[in-house]
């Protein structure tokens, strides 16, 4: 991330600039390019933070679709484009497909799904009903969910970006045990994306996963970088270390989501909100330095001895 740079201090003069308090939707910071990294298979960039909905996809059903719109305004309005999400049930992926397909978010959105079902047939009716729910003819990506049904699914994926039906391909994993058998599969094929689980306090993709994927020129988009929350309970009551401004970190959230993207492997981060607020501190992050190799290391130790 070493193009675009702007720290955190003029991200906020921004949101001051526009009238706008704290971290809260700023329309005049969407001109400010989000620094963005390449997809080695096209060329194409895509910008380093993004949203992933799960939680507030399923909140839909209690809270209503706004928190949805909220956090997908805030994201583009920062710059972020990549929204990662899958197929749950029929109300809840309708009413994503509207949201995603309000004027102001149908093009400016990098759109994810997932294949979680067993049986090819099962696959691609899945695959089909969420091209109808989420009115998308296209996706941006398509991945084989936790390497479920795993050589049955590769050739429908592969078949439906021929004709079209998305743009790139992957496979998804966020549990340490899945990581042999993804490597194994880096092997024989070589999708697109993969996403990993990967993170301040999970670094085990750093040992062979992110260099292999480097090597092979496959994107990497990174899931669970709170350990779906747990990491906060981690460091609760604890202070953040003033040698953290070296940075620009002045957030647990960022901390981890600094040390992801100071590697070079990584194409994009997913952050998990259901607050916009949040969803603006965490796209903020991508607006300035990242630790270099001794900052990483003196973060490990930190979080070790926690």
């Amino acid at each position: 991330m070493q193009n675009n740079t702007t720290s955190r201090r003029e991200f906020v003069a921004l949101l001051s600039a526009a009238g706008v308090s704290g971290f809260g939707p700023a329309r005049a910071f969407a001109q400010q390019q989000m620094p963005t990294r390449v997809i080695p298979a096209t060329g194409e960039r895509l910008p380093v933070v993004g949203l992933g909905s799960s939680k507030v996809v399923q909140q839909v059903e209690t809270e209503g679709s706004e928190p949805l719109a909220a956090v997908l305004r805030t994201l583009v309005e920062h710059g972020g484009r990549v929204v990662d999400t899958w197929p749950r049930n029929a109300d809840n992926d309708a009413a994503f497909g509207r949201v995603i397909n309000e004027p102001d978010l149908r093009d400016n959105l990098f759109v994810t799904t997932k294949i979680d079902q067993i049986g090819k047939d099962v696959g691609i009716a899945q695959f089909r009903r969420t091209q109808q729910l989420y009115q998308r003819e296209t996706f941006d990506l398509t991945q084989i969910f936790s390497l479920t049904d795993l050589d049955v699914h590769w050739p429908s994926l592969k078949d439906w970006k021929e004709e079209g039906a998305t743009r790139y391909i992957g496979v998804t994993v966020a549990q340490f045990d899945l990581y042999e058998q993804l490597e194994e599969f880096l092997g024989r094929e070589t999708p697109d994306f993969i996403q990993v689980n990967y993170s301040i306090t999970e670094r085990l993709a750093e040992e062979r996963l992110l260099p292999m994927a480097q090597d092979l020129g496959i994107a990497v988009v990174i899931n669970r970088p709170f350990m779906n929350g747990a990491y906060f309970g981690r460091l609760e009551g604890q202070a953040l270390p003033e040698w953290t401004a070296e940075f620009d970190c002045t957030s647990w959230a960022q901390f981890s989501l600094k040390y992801i993207l100071a590697n070079p492997a990584i194409t994009c981060v997913l952050t998990e909100t259901s607050n916009p607020v949040h969803m603006a501190e965490n796209a903020s992050t991508a607006f300035g330095p990242v630790p270099d190799a001794q900052a990483r290391a003196r973060m490990r130790e930190f979080i070790e001895n926690v």
